[in-house]
């Protein structure tokens, strides 16, 4: 089969502007995920165009993909938004997702490779030494990086996408569990400890660990995430205000 020049020009553009969406769509999720692009944000194509040198296409294909991975909404006439997830629909993810996790670690226990137990013990010596820095961001994409590591070593590819998008849902919960400095190394103690259980070959320990530190996870959105009665809020304002009299 011989290609002509034209179909070849033709390829070859495609091929490019395909490279394009997928760097812009990387840019995008990473701004989302890092919190520089808040839940509810209407994003803007032509701005995100001029911002990252591309044309407008390729952000509109990046919107498609970013729709598709559960990270941003489209409303017709109204633009392109960045998804907030409603509380109670978060805690249902948790849930779904301490399964899945649950089902991941008795996986892994069972089959890791010794360069897999490697691997993912240098990404929590990683998230320790962030936590001594007291670098938040660092932690929280090494967090996020360390589960994927997880799911990919289970070696189900439908299981990896379906948890994807779970976790893109979870995106903004899961970091604003880590804004607290205080909480980094709790969080990196249980990752530690999963780590260990799957390096034991225990599926029961390592089952456990995983679906024990989602559901810690759990907990911690939902104190975070639920709002103090007015009346509480002014009590306690009110006590402040007697005590300091």
């Amino acid at each position: 089969m011989q290609i002509s020049h034209s179909d070849s020009h033709s390829t070859i553009a495609l091929l490019q502007s395909s490279s394009l969406t997928t760097v812009v769509q990387q840019a995008i999720e990473r701004a989302i995920l890092q919190g520089e692009l808040a839940p509810g944000a209407k994003l803007n194509e032509a701005q995100l165009a001029e911002q990252l040198g591309v044309s407008r296409g390729p952000v509109r294909e990046a919107f498609r993909s970013l729709e598709e991975a559960g990270l941003v909404r489209q409303e017709k006439n109204r633009g392109v938004f960045v998804r907030s997830i409603p509380l109670d629909e978060a805690m249902e993810i948790f849930e779904l997702r301490a399964m899945m996790d649950e089902a991941v670690g008795r996986r892994l226990a069972e089959q890791a490779t010794p360069e897999q137990v490697k691997s993912i013990r240098a990404m929590v010596d990683a998230m320790e030494r962030a936590v001594k820095a007291g670098d938040v961001d660092q932690y929280h994409l090494l967090n996020l990086d360390f589960h994927d590591k997880l799911v990919e070593y289970a070696g189900n590819r439908k299981l990896f996408a379906i948890y994807r998008k779970l976790i893109n849902e979870l995106s903004l919960f899961r970091r604003m569990n880590l804004a607290d400095g205080k909480l980094l190394p709790i969080s990196a103690s249980e990752h530690r400890g999963i780590v260990k259980a799957i390096a034991s070959g225990d599926a029961d320990a390592a089952g456990r660990a995983m679906r024990d530190h989602v559901l810690a996870s759990k907990e911690r959105t939902f104190r975070n995430n639920s709002p103090q009665p007015v009346a509480a809020k002014r009590n306690a304002a009110a006590r402040k205000v007697s005590k300091d009299d």
